[in-house]
């Protein structure tokens, strides 16, 4: 017998062929299964009725029972008019008001006939007045068994074409009474038992029709944990089979090249937290399996010297390494820290960006290939077709979100086996988060800034005091520092009142005169980009002015101050990034916010979190919960294809380990997947997968 859950949308009673196109277009609907899975956004109490005596203007939603007296009509000009009901239930009377559809009113709803009248309460004239109410004929509504009445959310289009929440909850409720046989359960029953589970079929019809709080609770916890559950068996499940699948390169040794960097030329004495992460990387590029693993740490907590400690341990064993970067400014950066590091050790480290060309470029290729290169730092030019290495063994990559799944997945092809993967992030990634996009990945985290370093101070200041703050700017530069000033936007926009960083710097041209200023904007010829940025890391300029386009890949320590005007624009993983270019050297540096005075509360939120905090990790569980995962800068690139539904990353955290937990145990007891009792389980995985991509596989 066919599931009932695919059958075609259209045919389901109230639907038809252009219904369904517009389920279709804004919802995804195309299936009974799909609009079964389209889930009430809010409920509202219907199992009470109130006496319209009783009733406020600053109440919520109410029903009360009673008659329509009569109908006035109002004229509100051309073509448009007013219809009112006097409604009655013998305490008082109330007026019921249509803006439009009150024709169709008049002809529906009879004047005598008891009607249960439900909808928002206000005071029009003295009198309650409720607009566009719902009504029902009192005989044909079950107030005992309505409990918790639905509200989905839908579109304008939508709402033109009749399909109005009412609508949906009807086409819902229509369905859910074609369901004669039970749904077909997708978690085992040793599992629902165990776990205190509802089973399927009960959880998706409750969540639209529950009786009462703790159903609905029961109902959404179930849904929840399904989802969820099935993202974490393919994660655990892919991780599971890359370690049985690839065995990686042994690095035994601790050899002359790392023991020489540790003893010699290490820049500074390694954090407790950086010593962590070395030996956590040693054991795995010791245990003959390919190594994944994400290397969280704010910025300036000493990632790039980690990373660079880890390829020496490559090339003692024979092997060569490469960085892989997202920007050639960030490339160039790593190039000079890493030869900066090592000095004059006898080792050949060399860059290749799209900047590269001709002779040089060629010569790179041939040391390359020959193996006379013994780390490679780049962009993504490195995974093209003409780039060969002779051992390659160690690959790190840089501000992972901004590669995608494909370009990662090419360094593999660089090997005879798959090299050990590296994964470095500056953007802290909450722990809930992390469990799913980077779920198949071992995760070390730094969570110490090297000694002498100073938080960042940050401060909230309103654009009417600009002037002052104009003044602060210049003592700082007059003790020696440089200052960063960034701009949301680099030209005017008609649907944005946004700062215009061109205008934006003739102004500033002006209110520093004695001062010399650089421009850096994202649509500038790298060439040109590059000069102006070099001339800032110089000191030949004292403000750098510039766009986001900063917020990875400069390391200037002299510079004290950056500026964010319009901070009410950006991210709160933004204004840590960018406030992360500085407070990297030992004086005390400053990050000034700059808003209007008016601010949503959320914007006051996110600013008073950027004052009160300069932990990375806080501030990326709280952009988490204001904004959402898909919302968040990356995830949309990391693969995280998956459609949550119903569960909310942000706020299911205890769901999120939960199903991480389960996941974690099938696959230790069925790691070939092949166990009869697991079989409903991996049956269901592959028709979830069918139609995705394999966003679990990001190294």
């Amino acid at each position: 017998m066919p599931d009932i859950l695919t059958q075609d949308i259209q045919f389901l009673p109230g639907v038809g062929p252009s219904r369904k196109k517009i389920l279709s277009q804004e919802l995804g609907i195309s299936t009974y299964g799909d609009l079964l899975q389209y889930y009430p956004y809010k409920y509202v109490d219907r199992s009470r009725l109130y006496a319209i005596s009783e009733l406020t203007g600053d109440m919520p939603y109410v029903q009360v029972r009673g008659r329509i007296l009569s109908y006035e009509t109002f004229e509100m000009g051309p073509r448009k008019e007013r219809v009112v009901a006097h409604f009655s239930d013998g305490t008082s009377v109330m007026d019921l008001t249509w803006f439009n559809g009150g024709k169709y009113a008049k002809k529906a709803y009879r004047p005598g006939t008891m009607y249960i009248v439900f909808g928002k309460p206000t005071v029009f004239n003295g009198r309650i007045n409720v607009v566009h109410p719902d009504i029902d004929q009192a005989d044909t509504l079950e107030l005992s068994a309505m409990g918790l009445q639905p509200y989905y959310s839908t579109t304008e289009k939508m709402k033109k074409a009749g399909l109005t929440s009412r609508a949906i909850e009807r086409l819902t409720k229509s369905l859910v009474e074609r369901m004669k046989e039970p749904l077909a359960e997708t978690l085992t029953d040793e599992m629902v038992a165990r776990l205190h589970m509802m089973g399927r079929d009960a959880a998706l019809r409750t969540i639209h029709y529950p009786k009462d709080a703790r159903e609905l609770e029961r109902a959404r916890a179930r849904l929840k944990f399904e989802e969820l559950f099935y993202v974490q068996l393919g994660i655990v499940r892919y991780a599971s089979d890359q370690r049985r699948k690839y065995r990686g390169y042994v690095f035994p040794r601790v050899g002359e090249c790392f023991n020489t960097f540790y003893s010699h030329y290490l820049p500074f004495p390694l954090t407790e937290a950086q010593k962590r992460v070395i030996r956590e990387i040693r054991r795995d590029v010791g245990s003959g399996r390919q190594m994944n693993r994400l290397l969280q740490g704010d910025v300036g907590s000493g990632k790039t010297l980690v990373a660079l400690m880890s390829m020496l341990l490559a090339v003692d064993n024979g092997y060569q390494a490469c960085i892989m970067a997202p920007t050639e400014i960030l490339a160039e950066q790593h190039l000079a820290t890493i030869r900066s590091f090592l000095g004059d050790m006898p080792l050949r480290v060399e860059l290749l960006t799209g900047m590269v060309k001709g002779r040089q470029r060629r010569d790179v290729l041939g040391a390359l290939a020959e193996g006379r290169i013994d780390i490679l730092v780049g962009t993504h030019a490195i995974i093209e077709d003409s780039v060969h290495f002779a051992r390659l063994g160690f690959v790190v990559v840089d501000e992972q979100h901004r590669f995608g799944v494909a370009q990662r997945a090419k360094l593999w092809g660089k090997s005879a086996n798959p090299p050990h993967i590296l994964v470095m992030t500056a953007t802290p990634i909450p722990r809930t988060l992390a469990m799913t996009l980077y779920g198949d990945l071992d995760v070390s985290v730094i969570d110490e800034l090297p000694p002498g370093r100073k938080p960042v101070l940050t401060q909230h200041v309103y654009d009417t005091r600009l002037t002052a703050l104009y003044d602060s700017i210049r003592r700082q530069i007059r003790l020696g520092r440089q200052a960063y000033i960034v701009f949301p936007l680099i030209e005017e926009s008609e649907k944005s009142d946004l700062r215009n960083l061109e205008e934006g710097f003739e102004v500033l041209s002006q209110a520093f005169p004695e001062f010399r200023l650089s421009k850096v904007h994202g649509r500038m010829k790298p060439a040109e980009k590059d000069a102006e940025m070099q001339r800032f890391v110089n000191g030949e300029t004292q403000i750098l002015v510039a766009t986001t386009v900063i917020e990875v890949g400069v390391n200037v320590p002299n510079a004290s101050v950056m500026v964010i005007l319009d901070a009410q624009r950006f991210g709160l993983s933004q204004l840590h990034q960018l406030r992360g270019r500085v407070g990297r050297g030992a004086d005390q540096s400053y990050c000034i916010l700059v808003t209007p005075n008016k601010l949503s509360d959320d914007t006051r939120k996110r600013i008073d979190i950027m004052c009160d905090t300069t932990d990375g990790f806080r501030i990326a569980e709280a952009d988490l919960k204001l904004r959402g995962p898909g919302d968040l800068e990356g995830t949309q690139q990391s693969g995280m294809a998956f459609d949550l539904k119903i569960a909310d990353i942000a706020r299911d955290g205890q769901l999120v380990q939960m199903a991480r937990d389960e996941a974690r145990r099938i696959i230790d007891d069925d790691p070939e997947c092949g166990k009869e009792r697991y079989a409903l389980l991996w049956s269901r995985l592959r028709e979830l997968r069918r139609n995705e991509i394999n966003w679990g596989a990001i190294s």
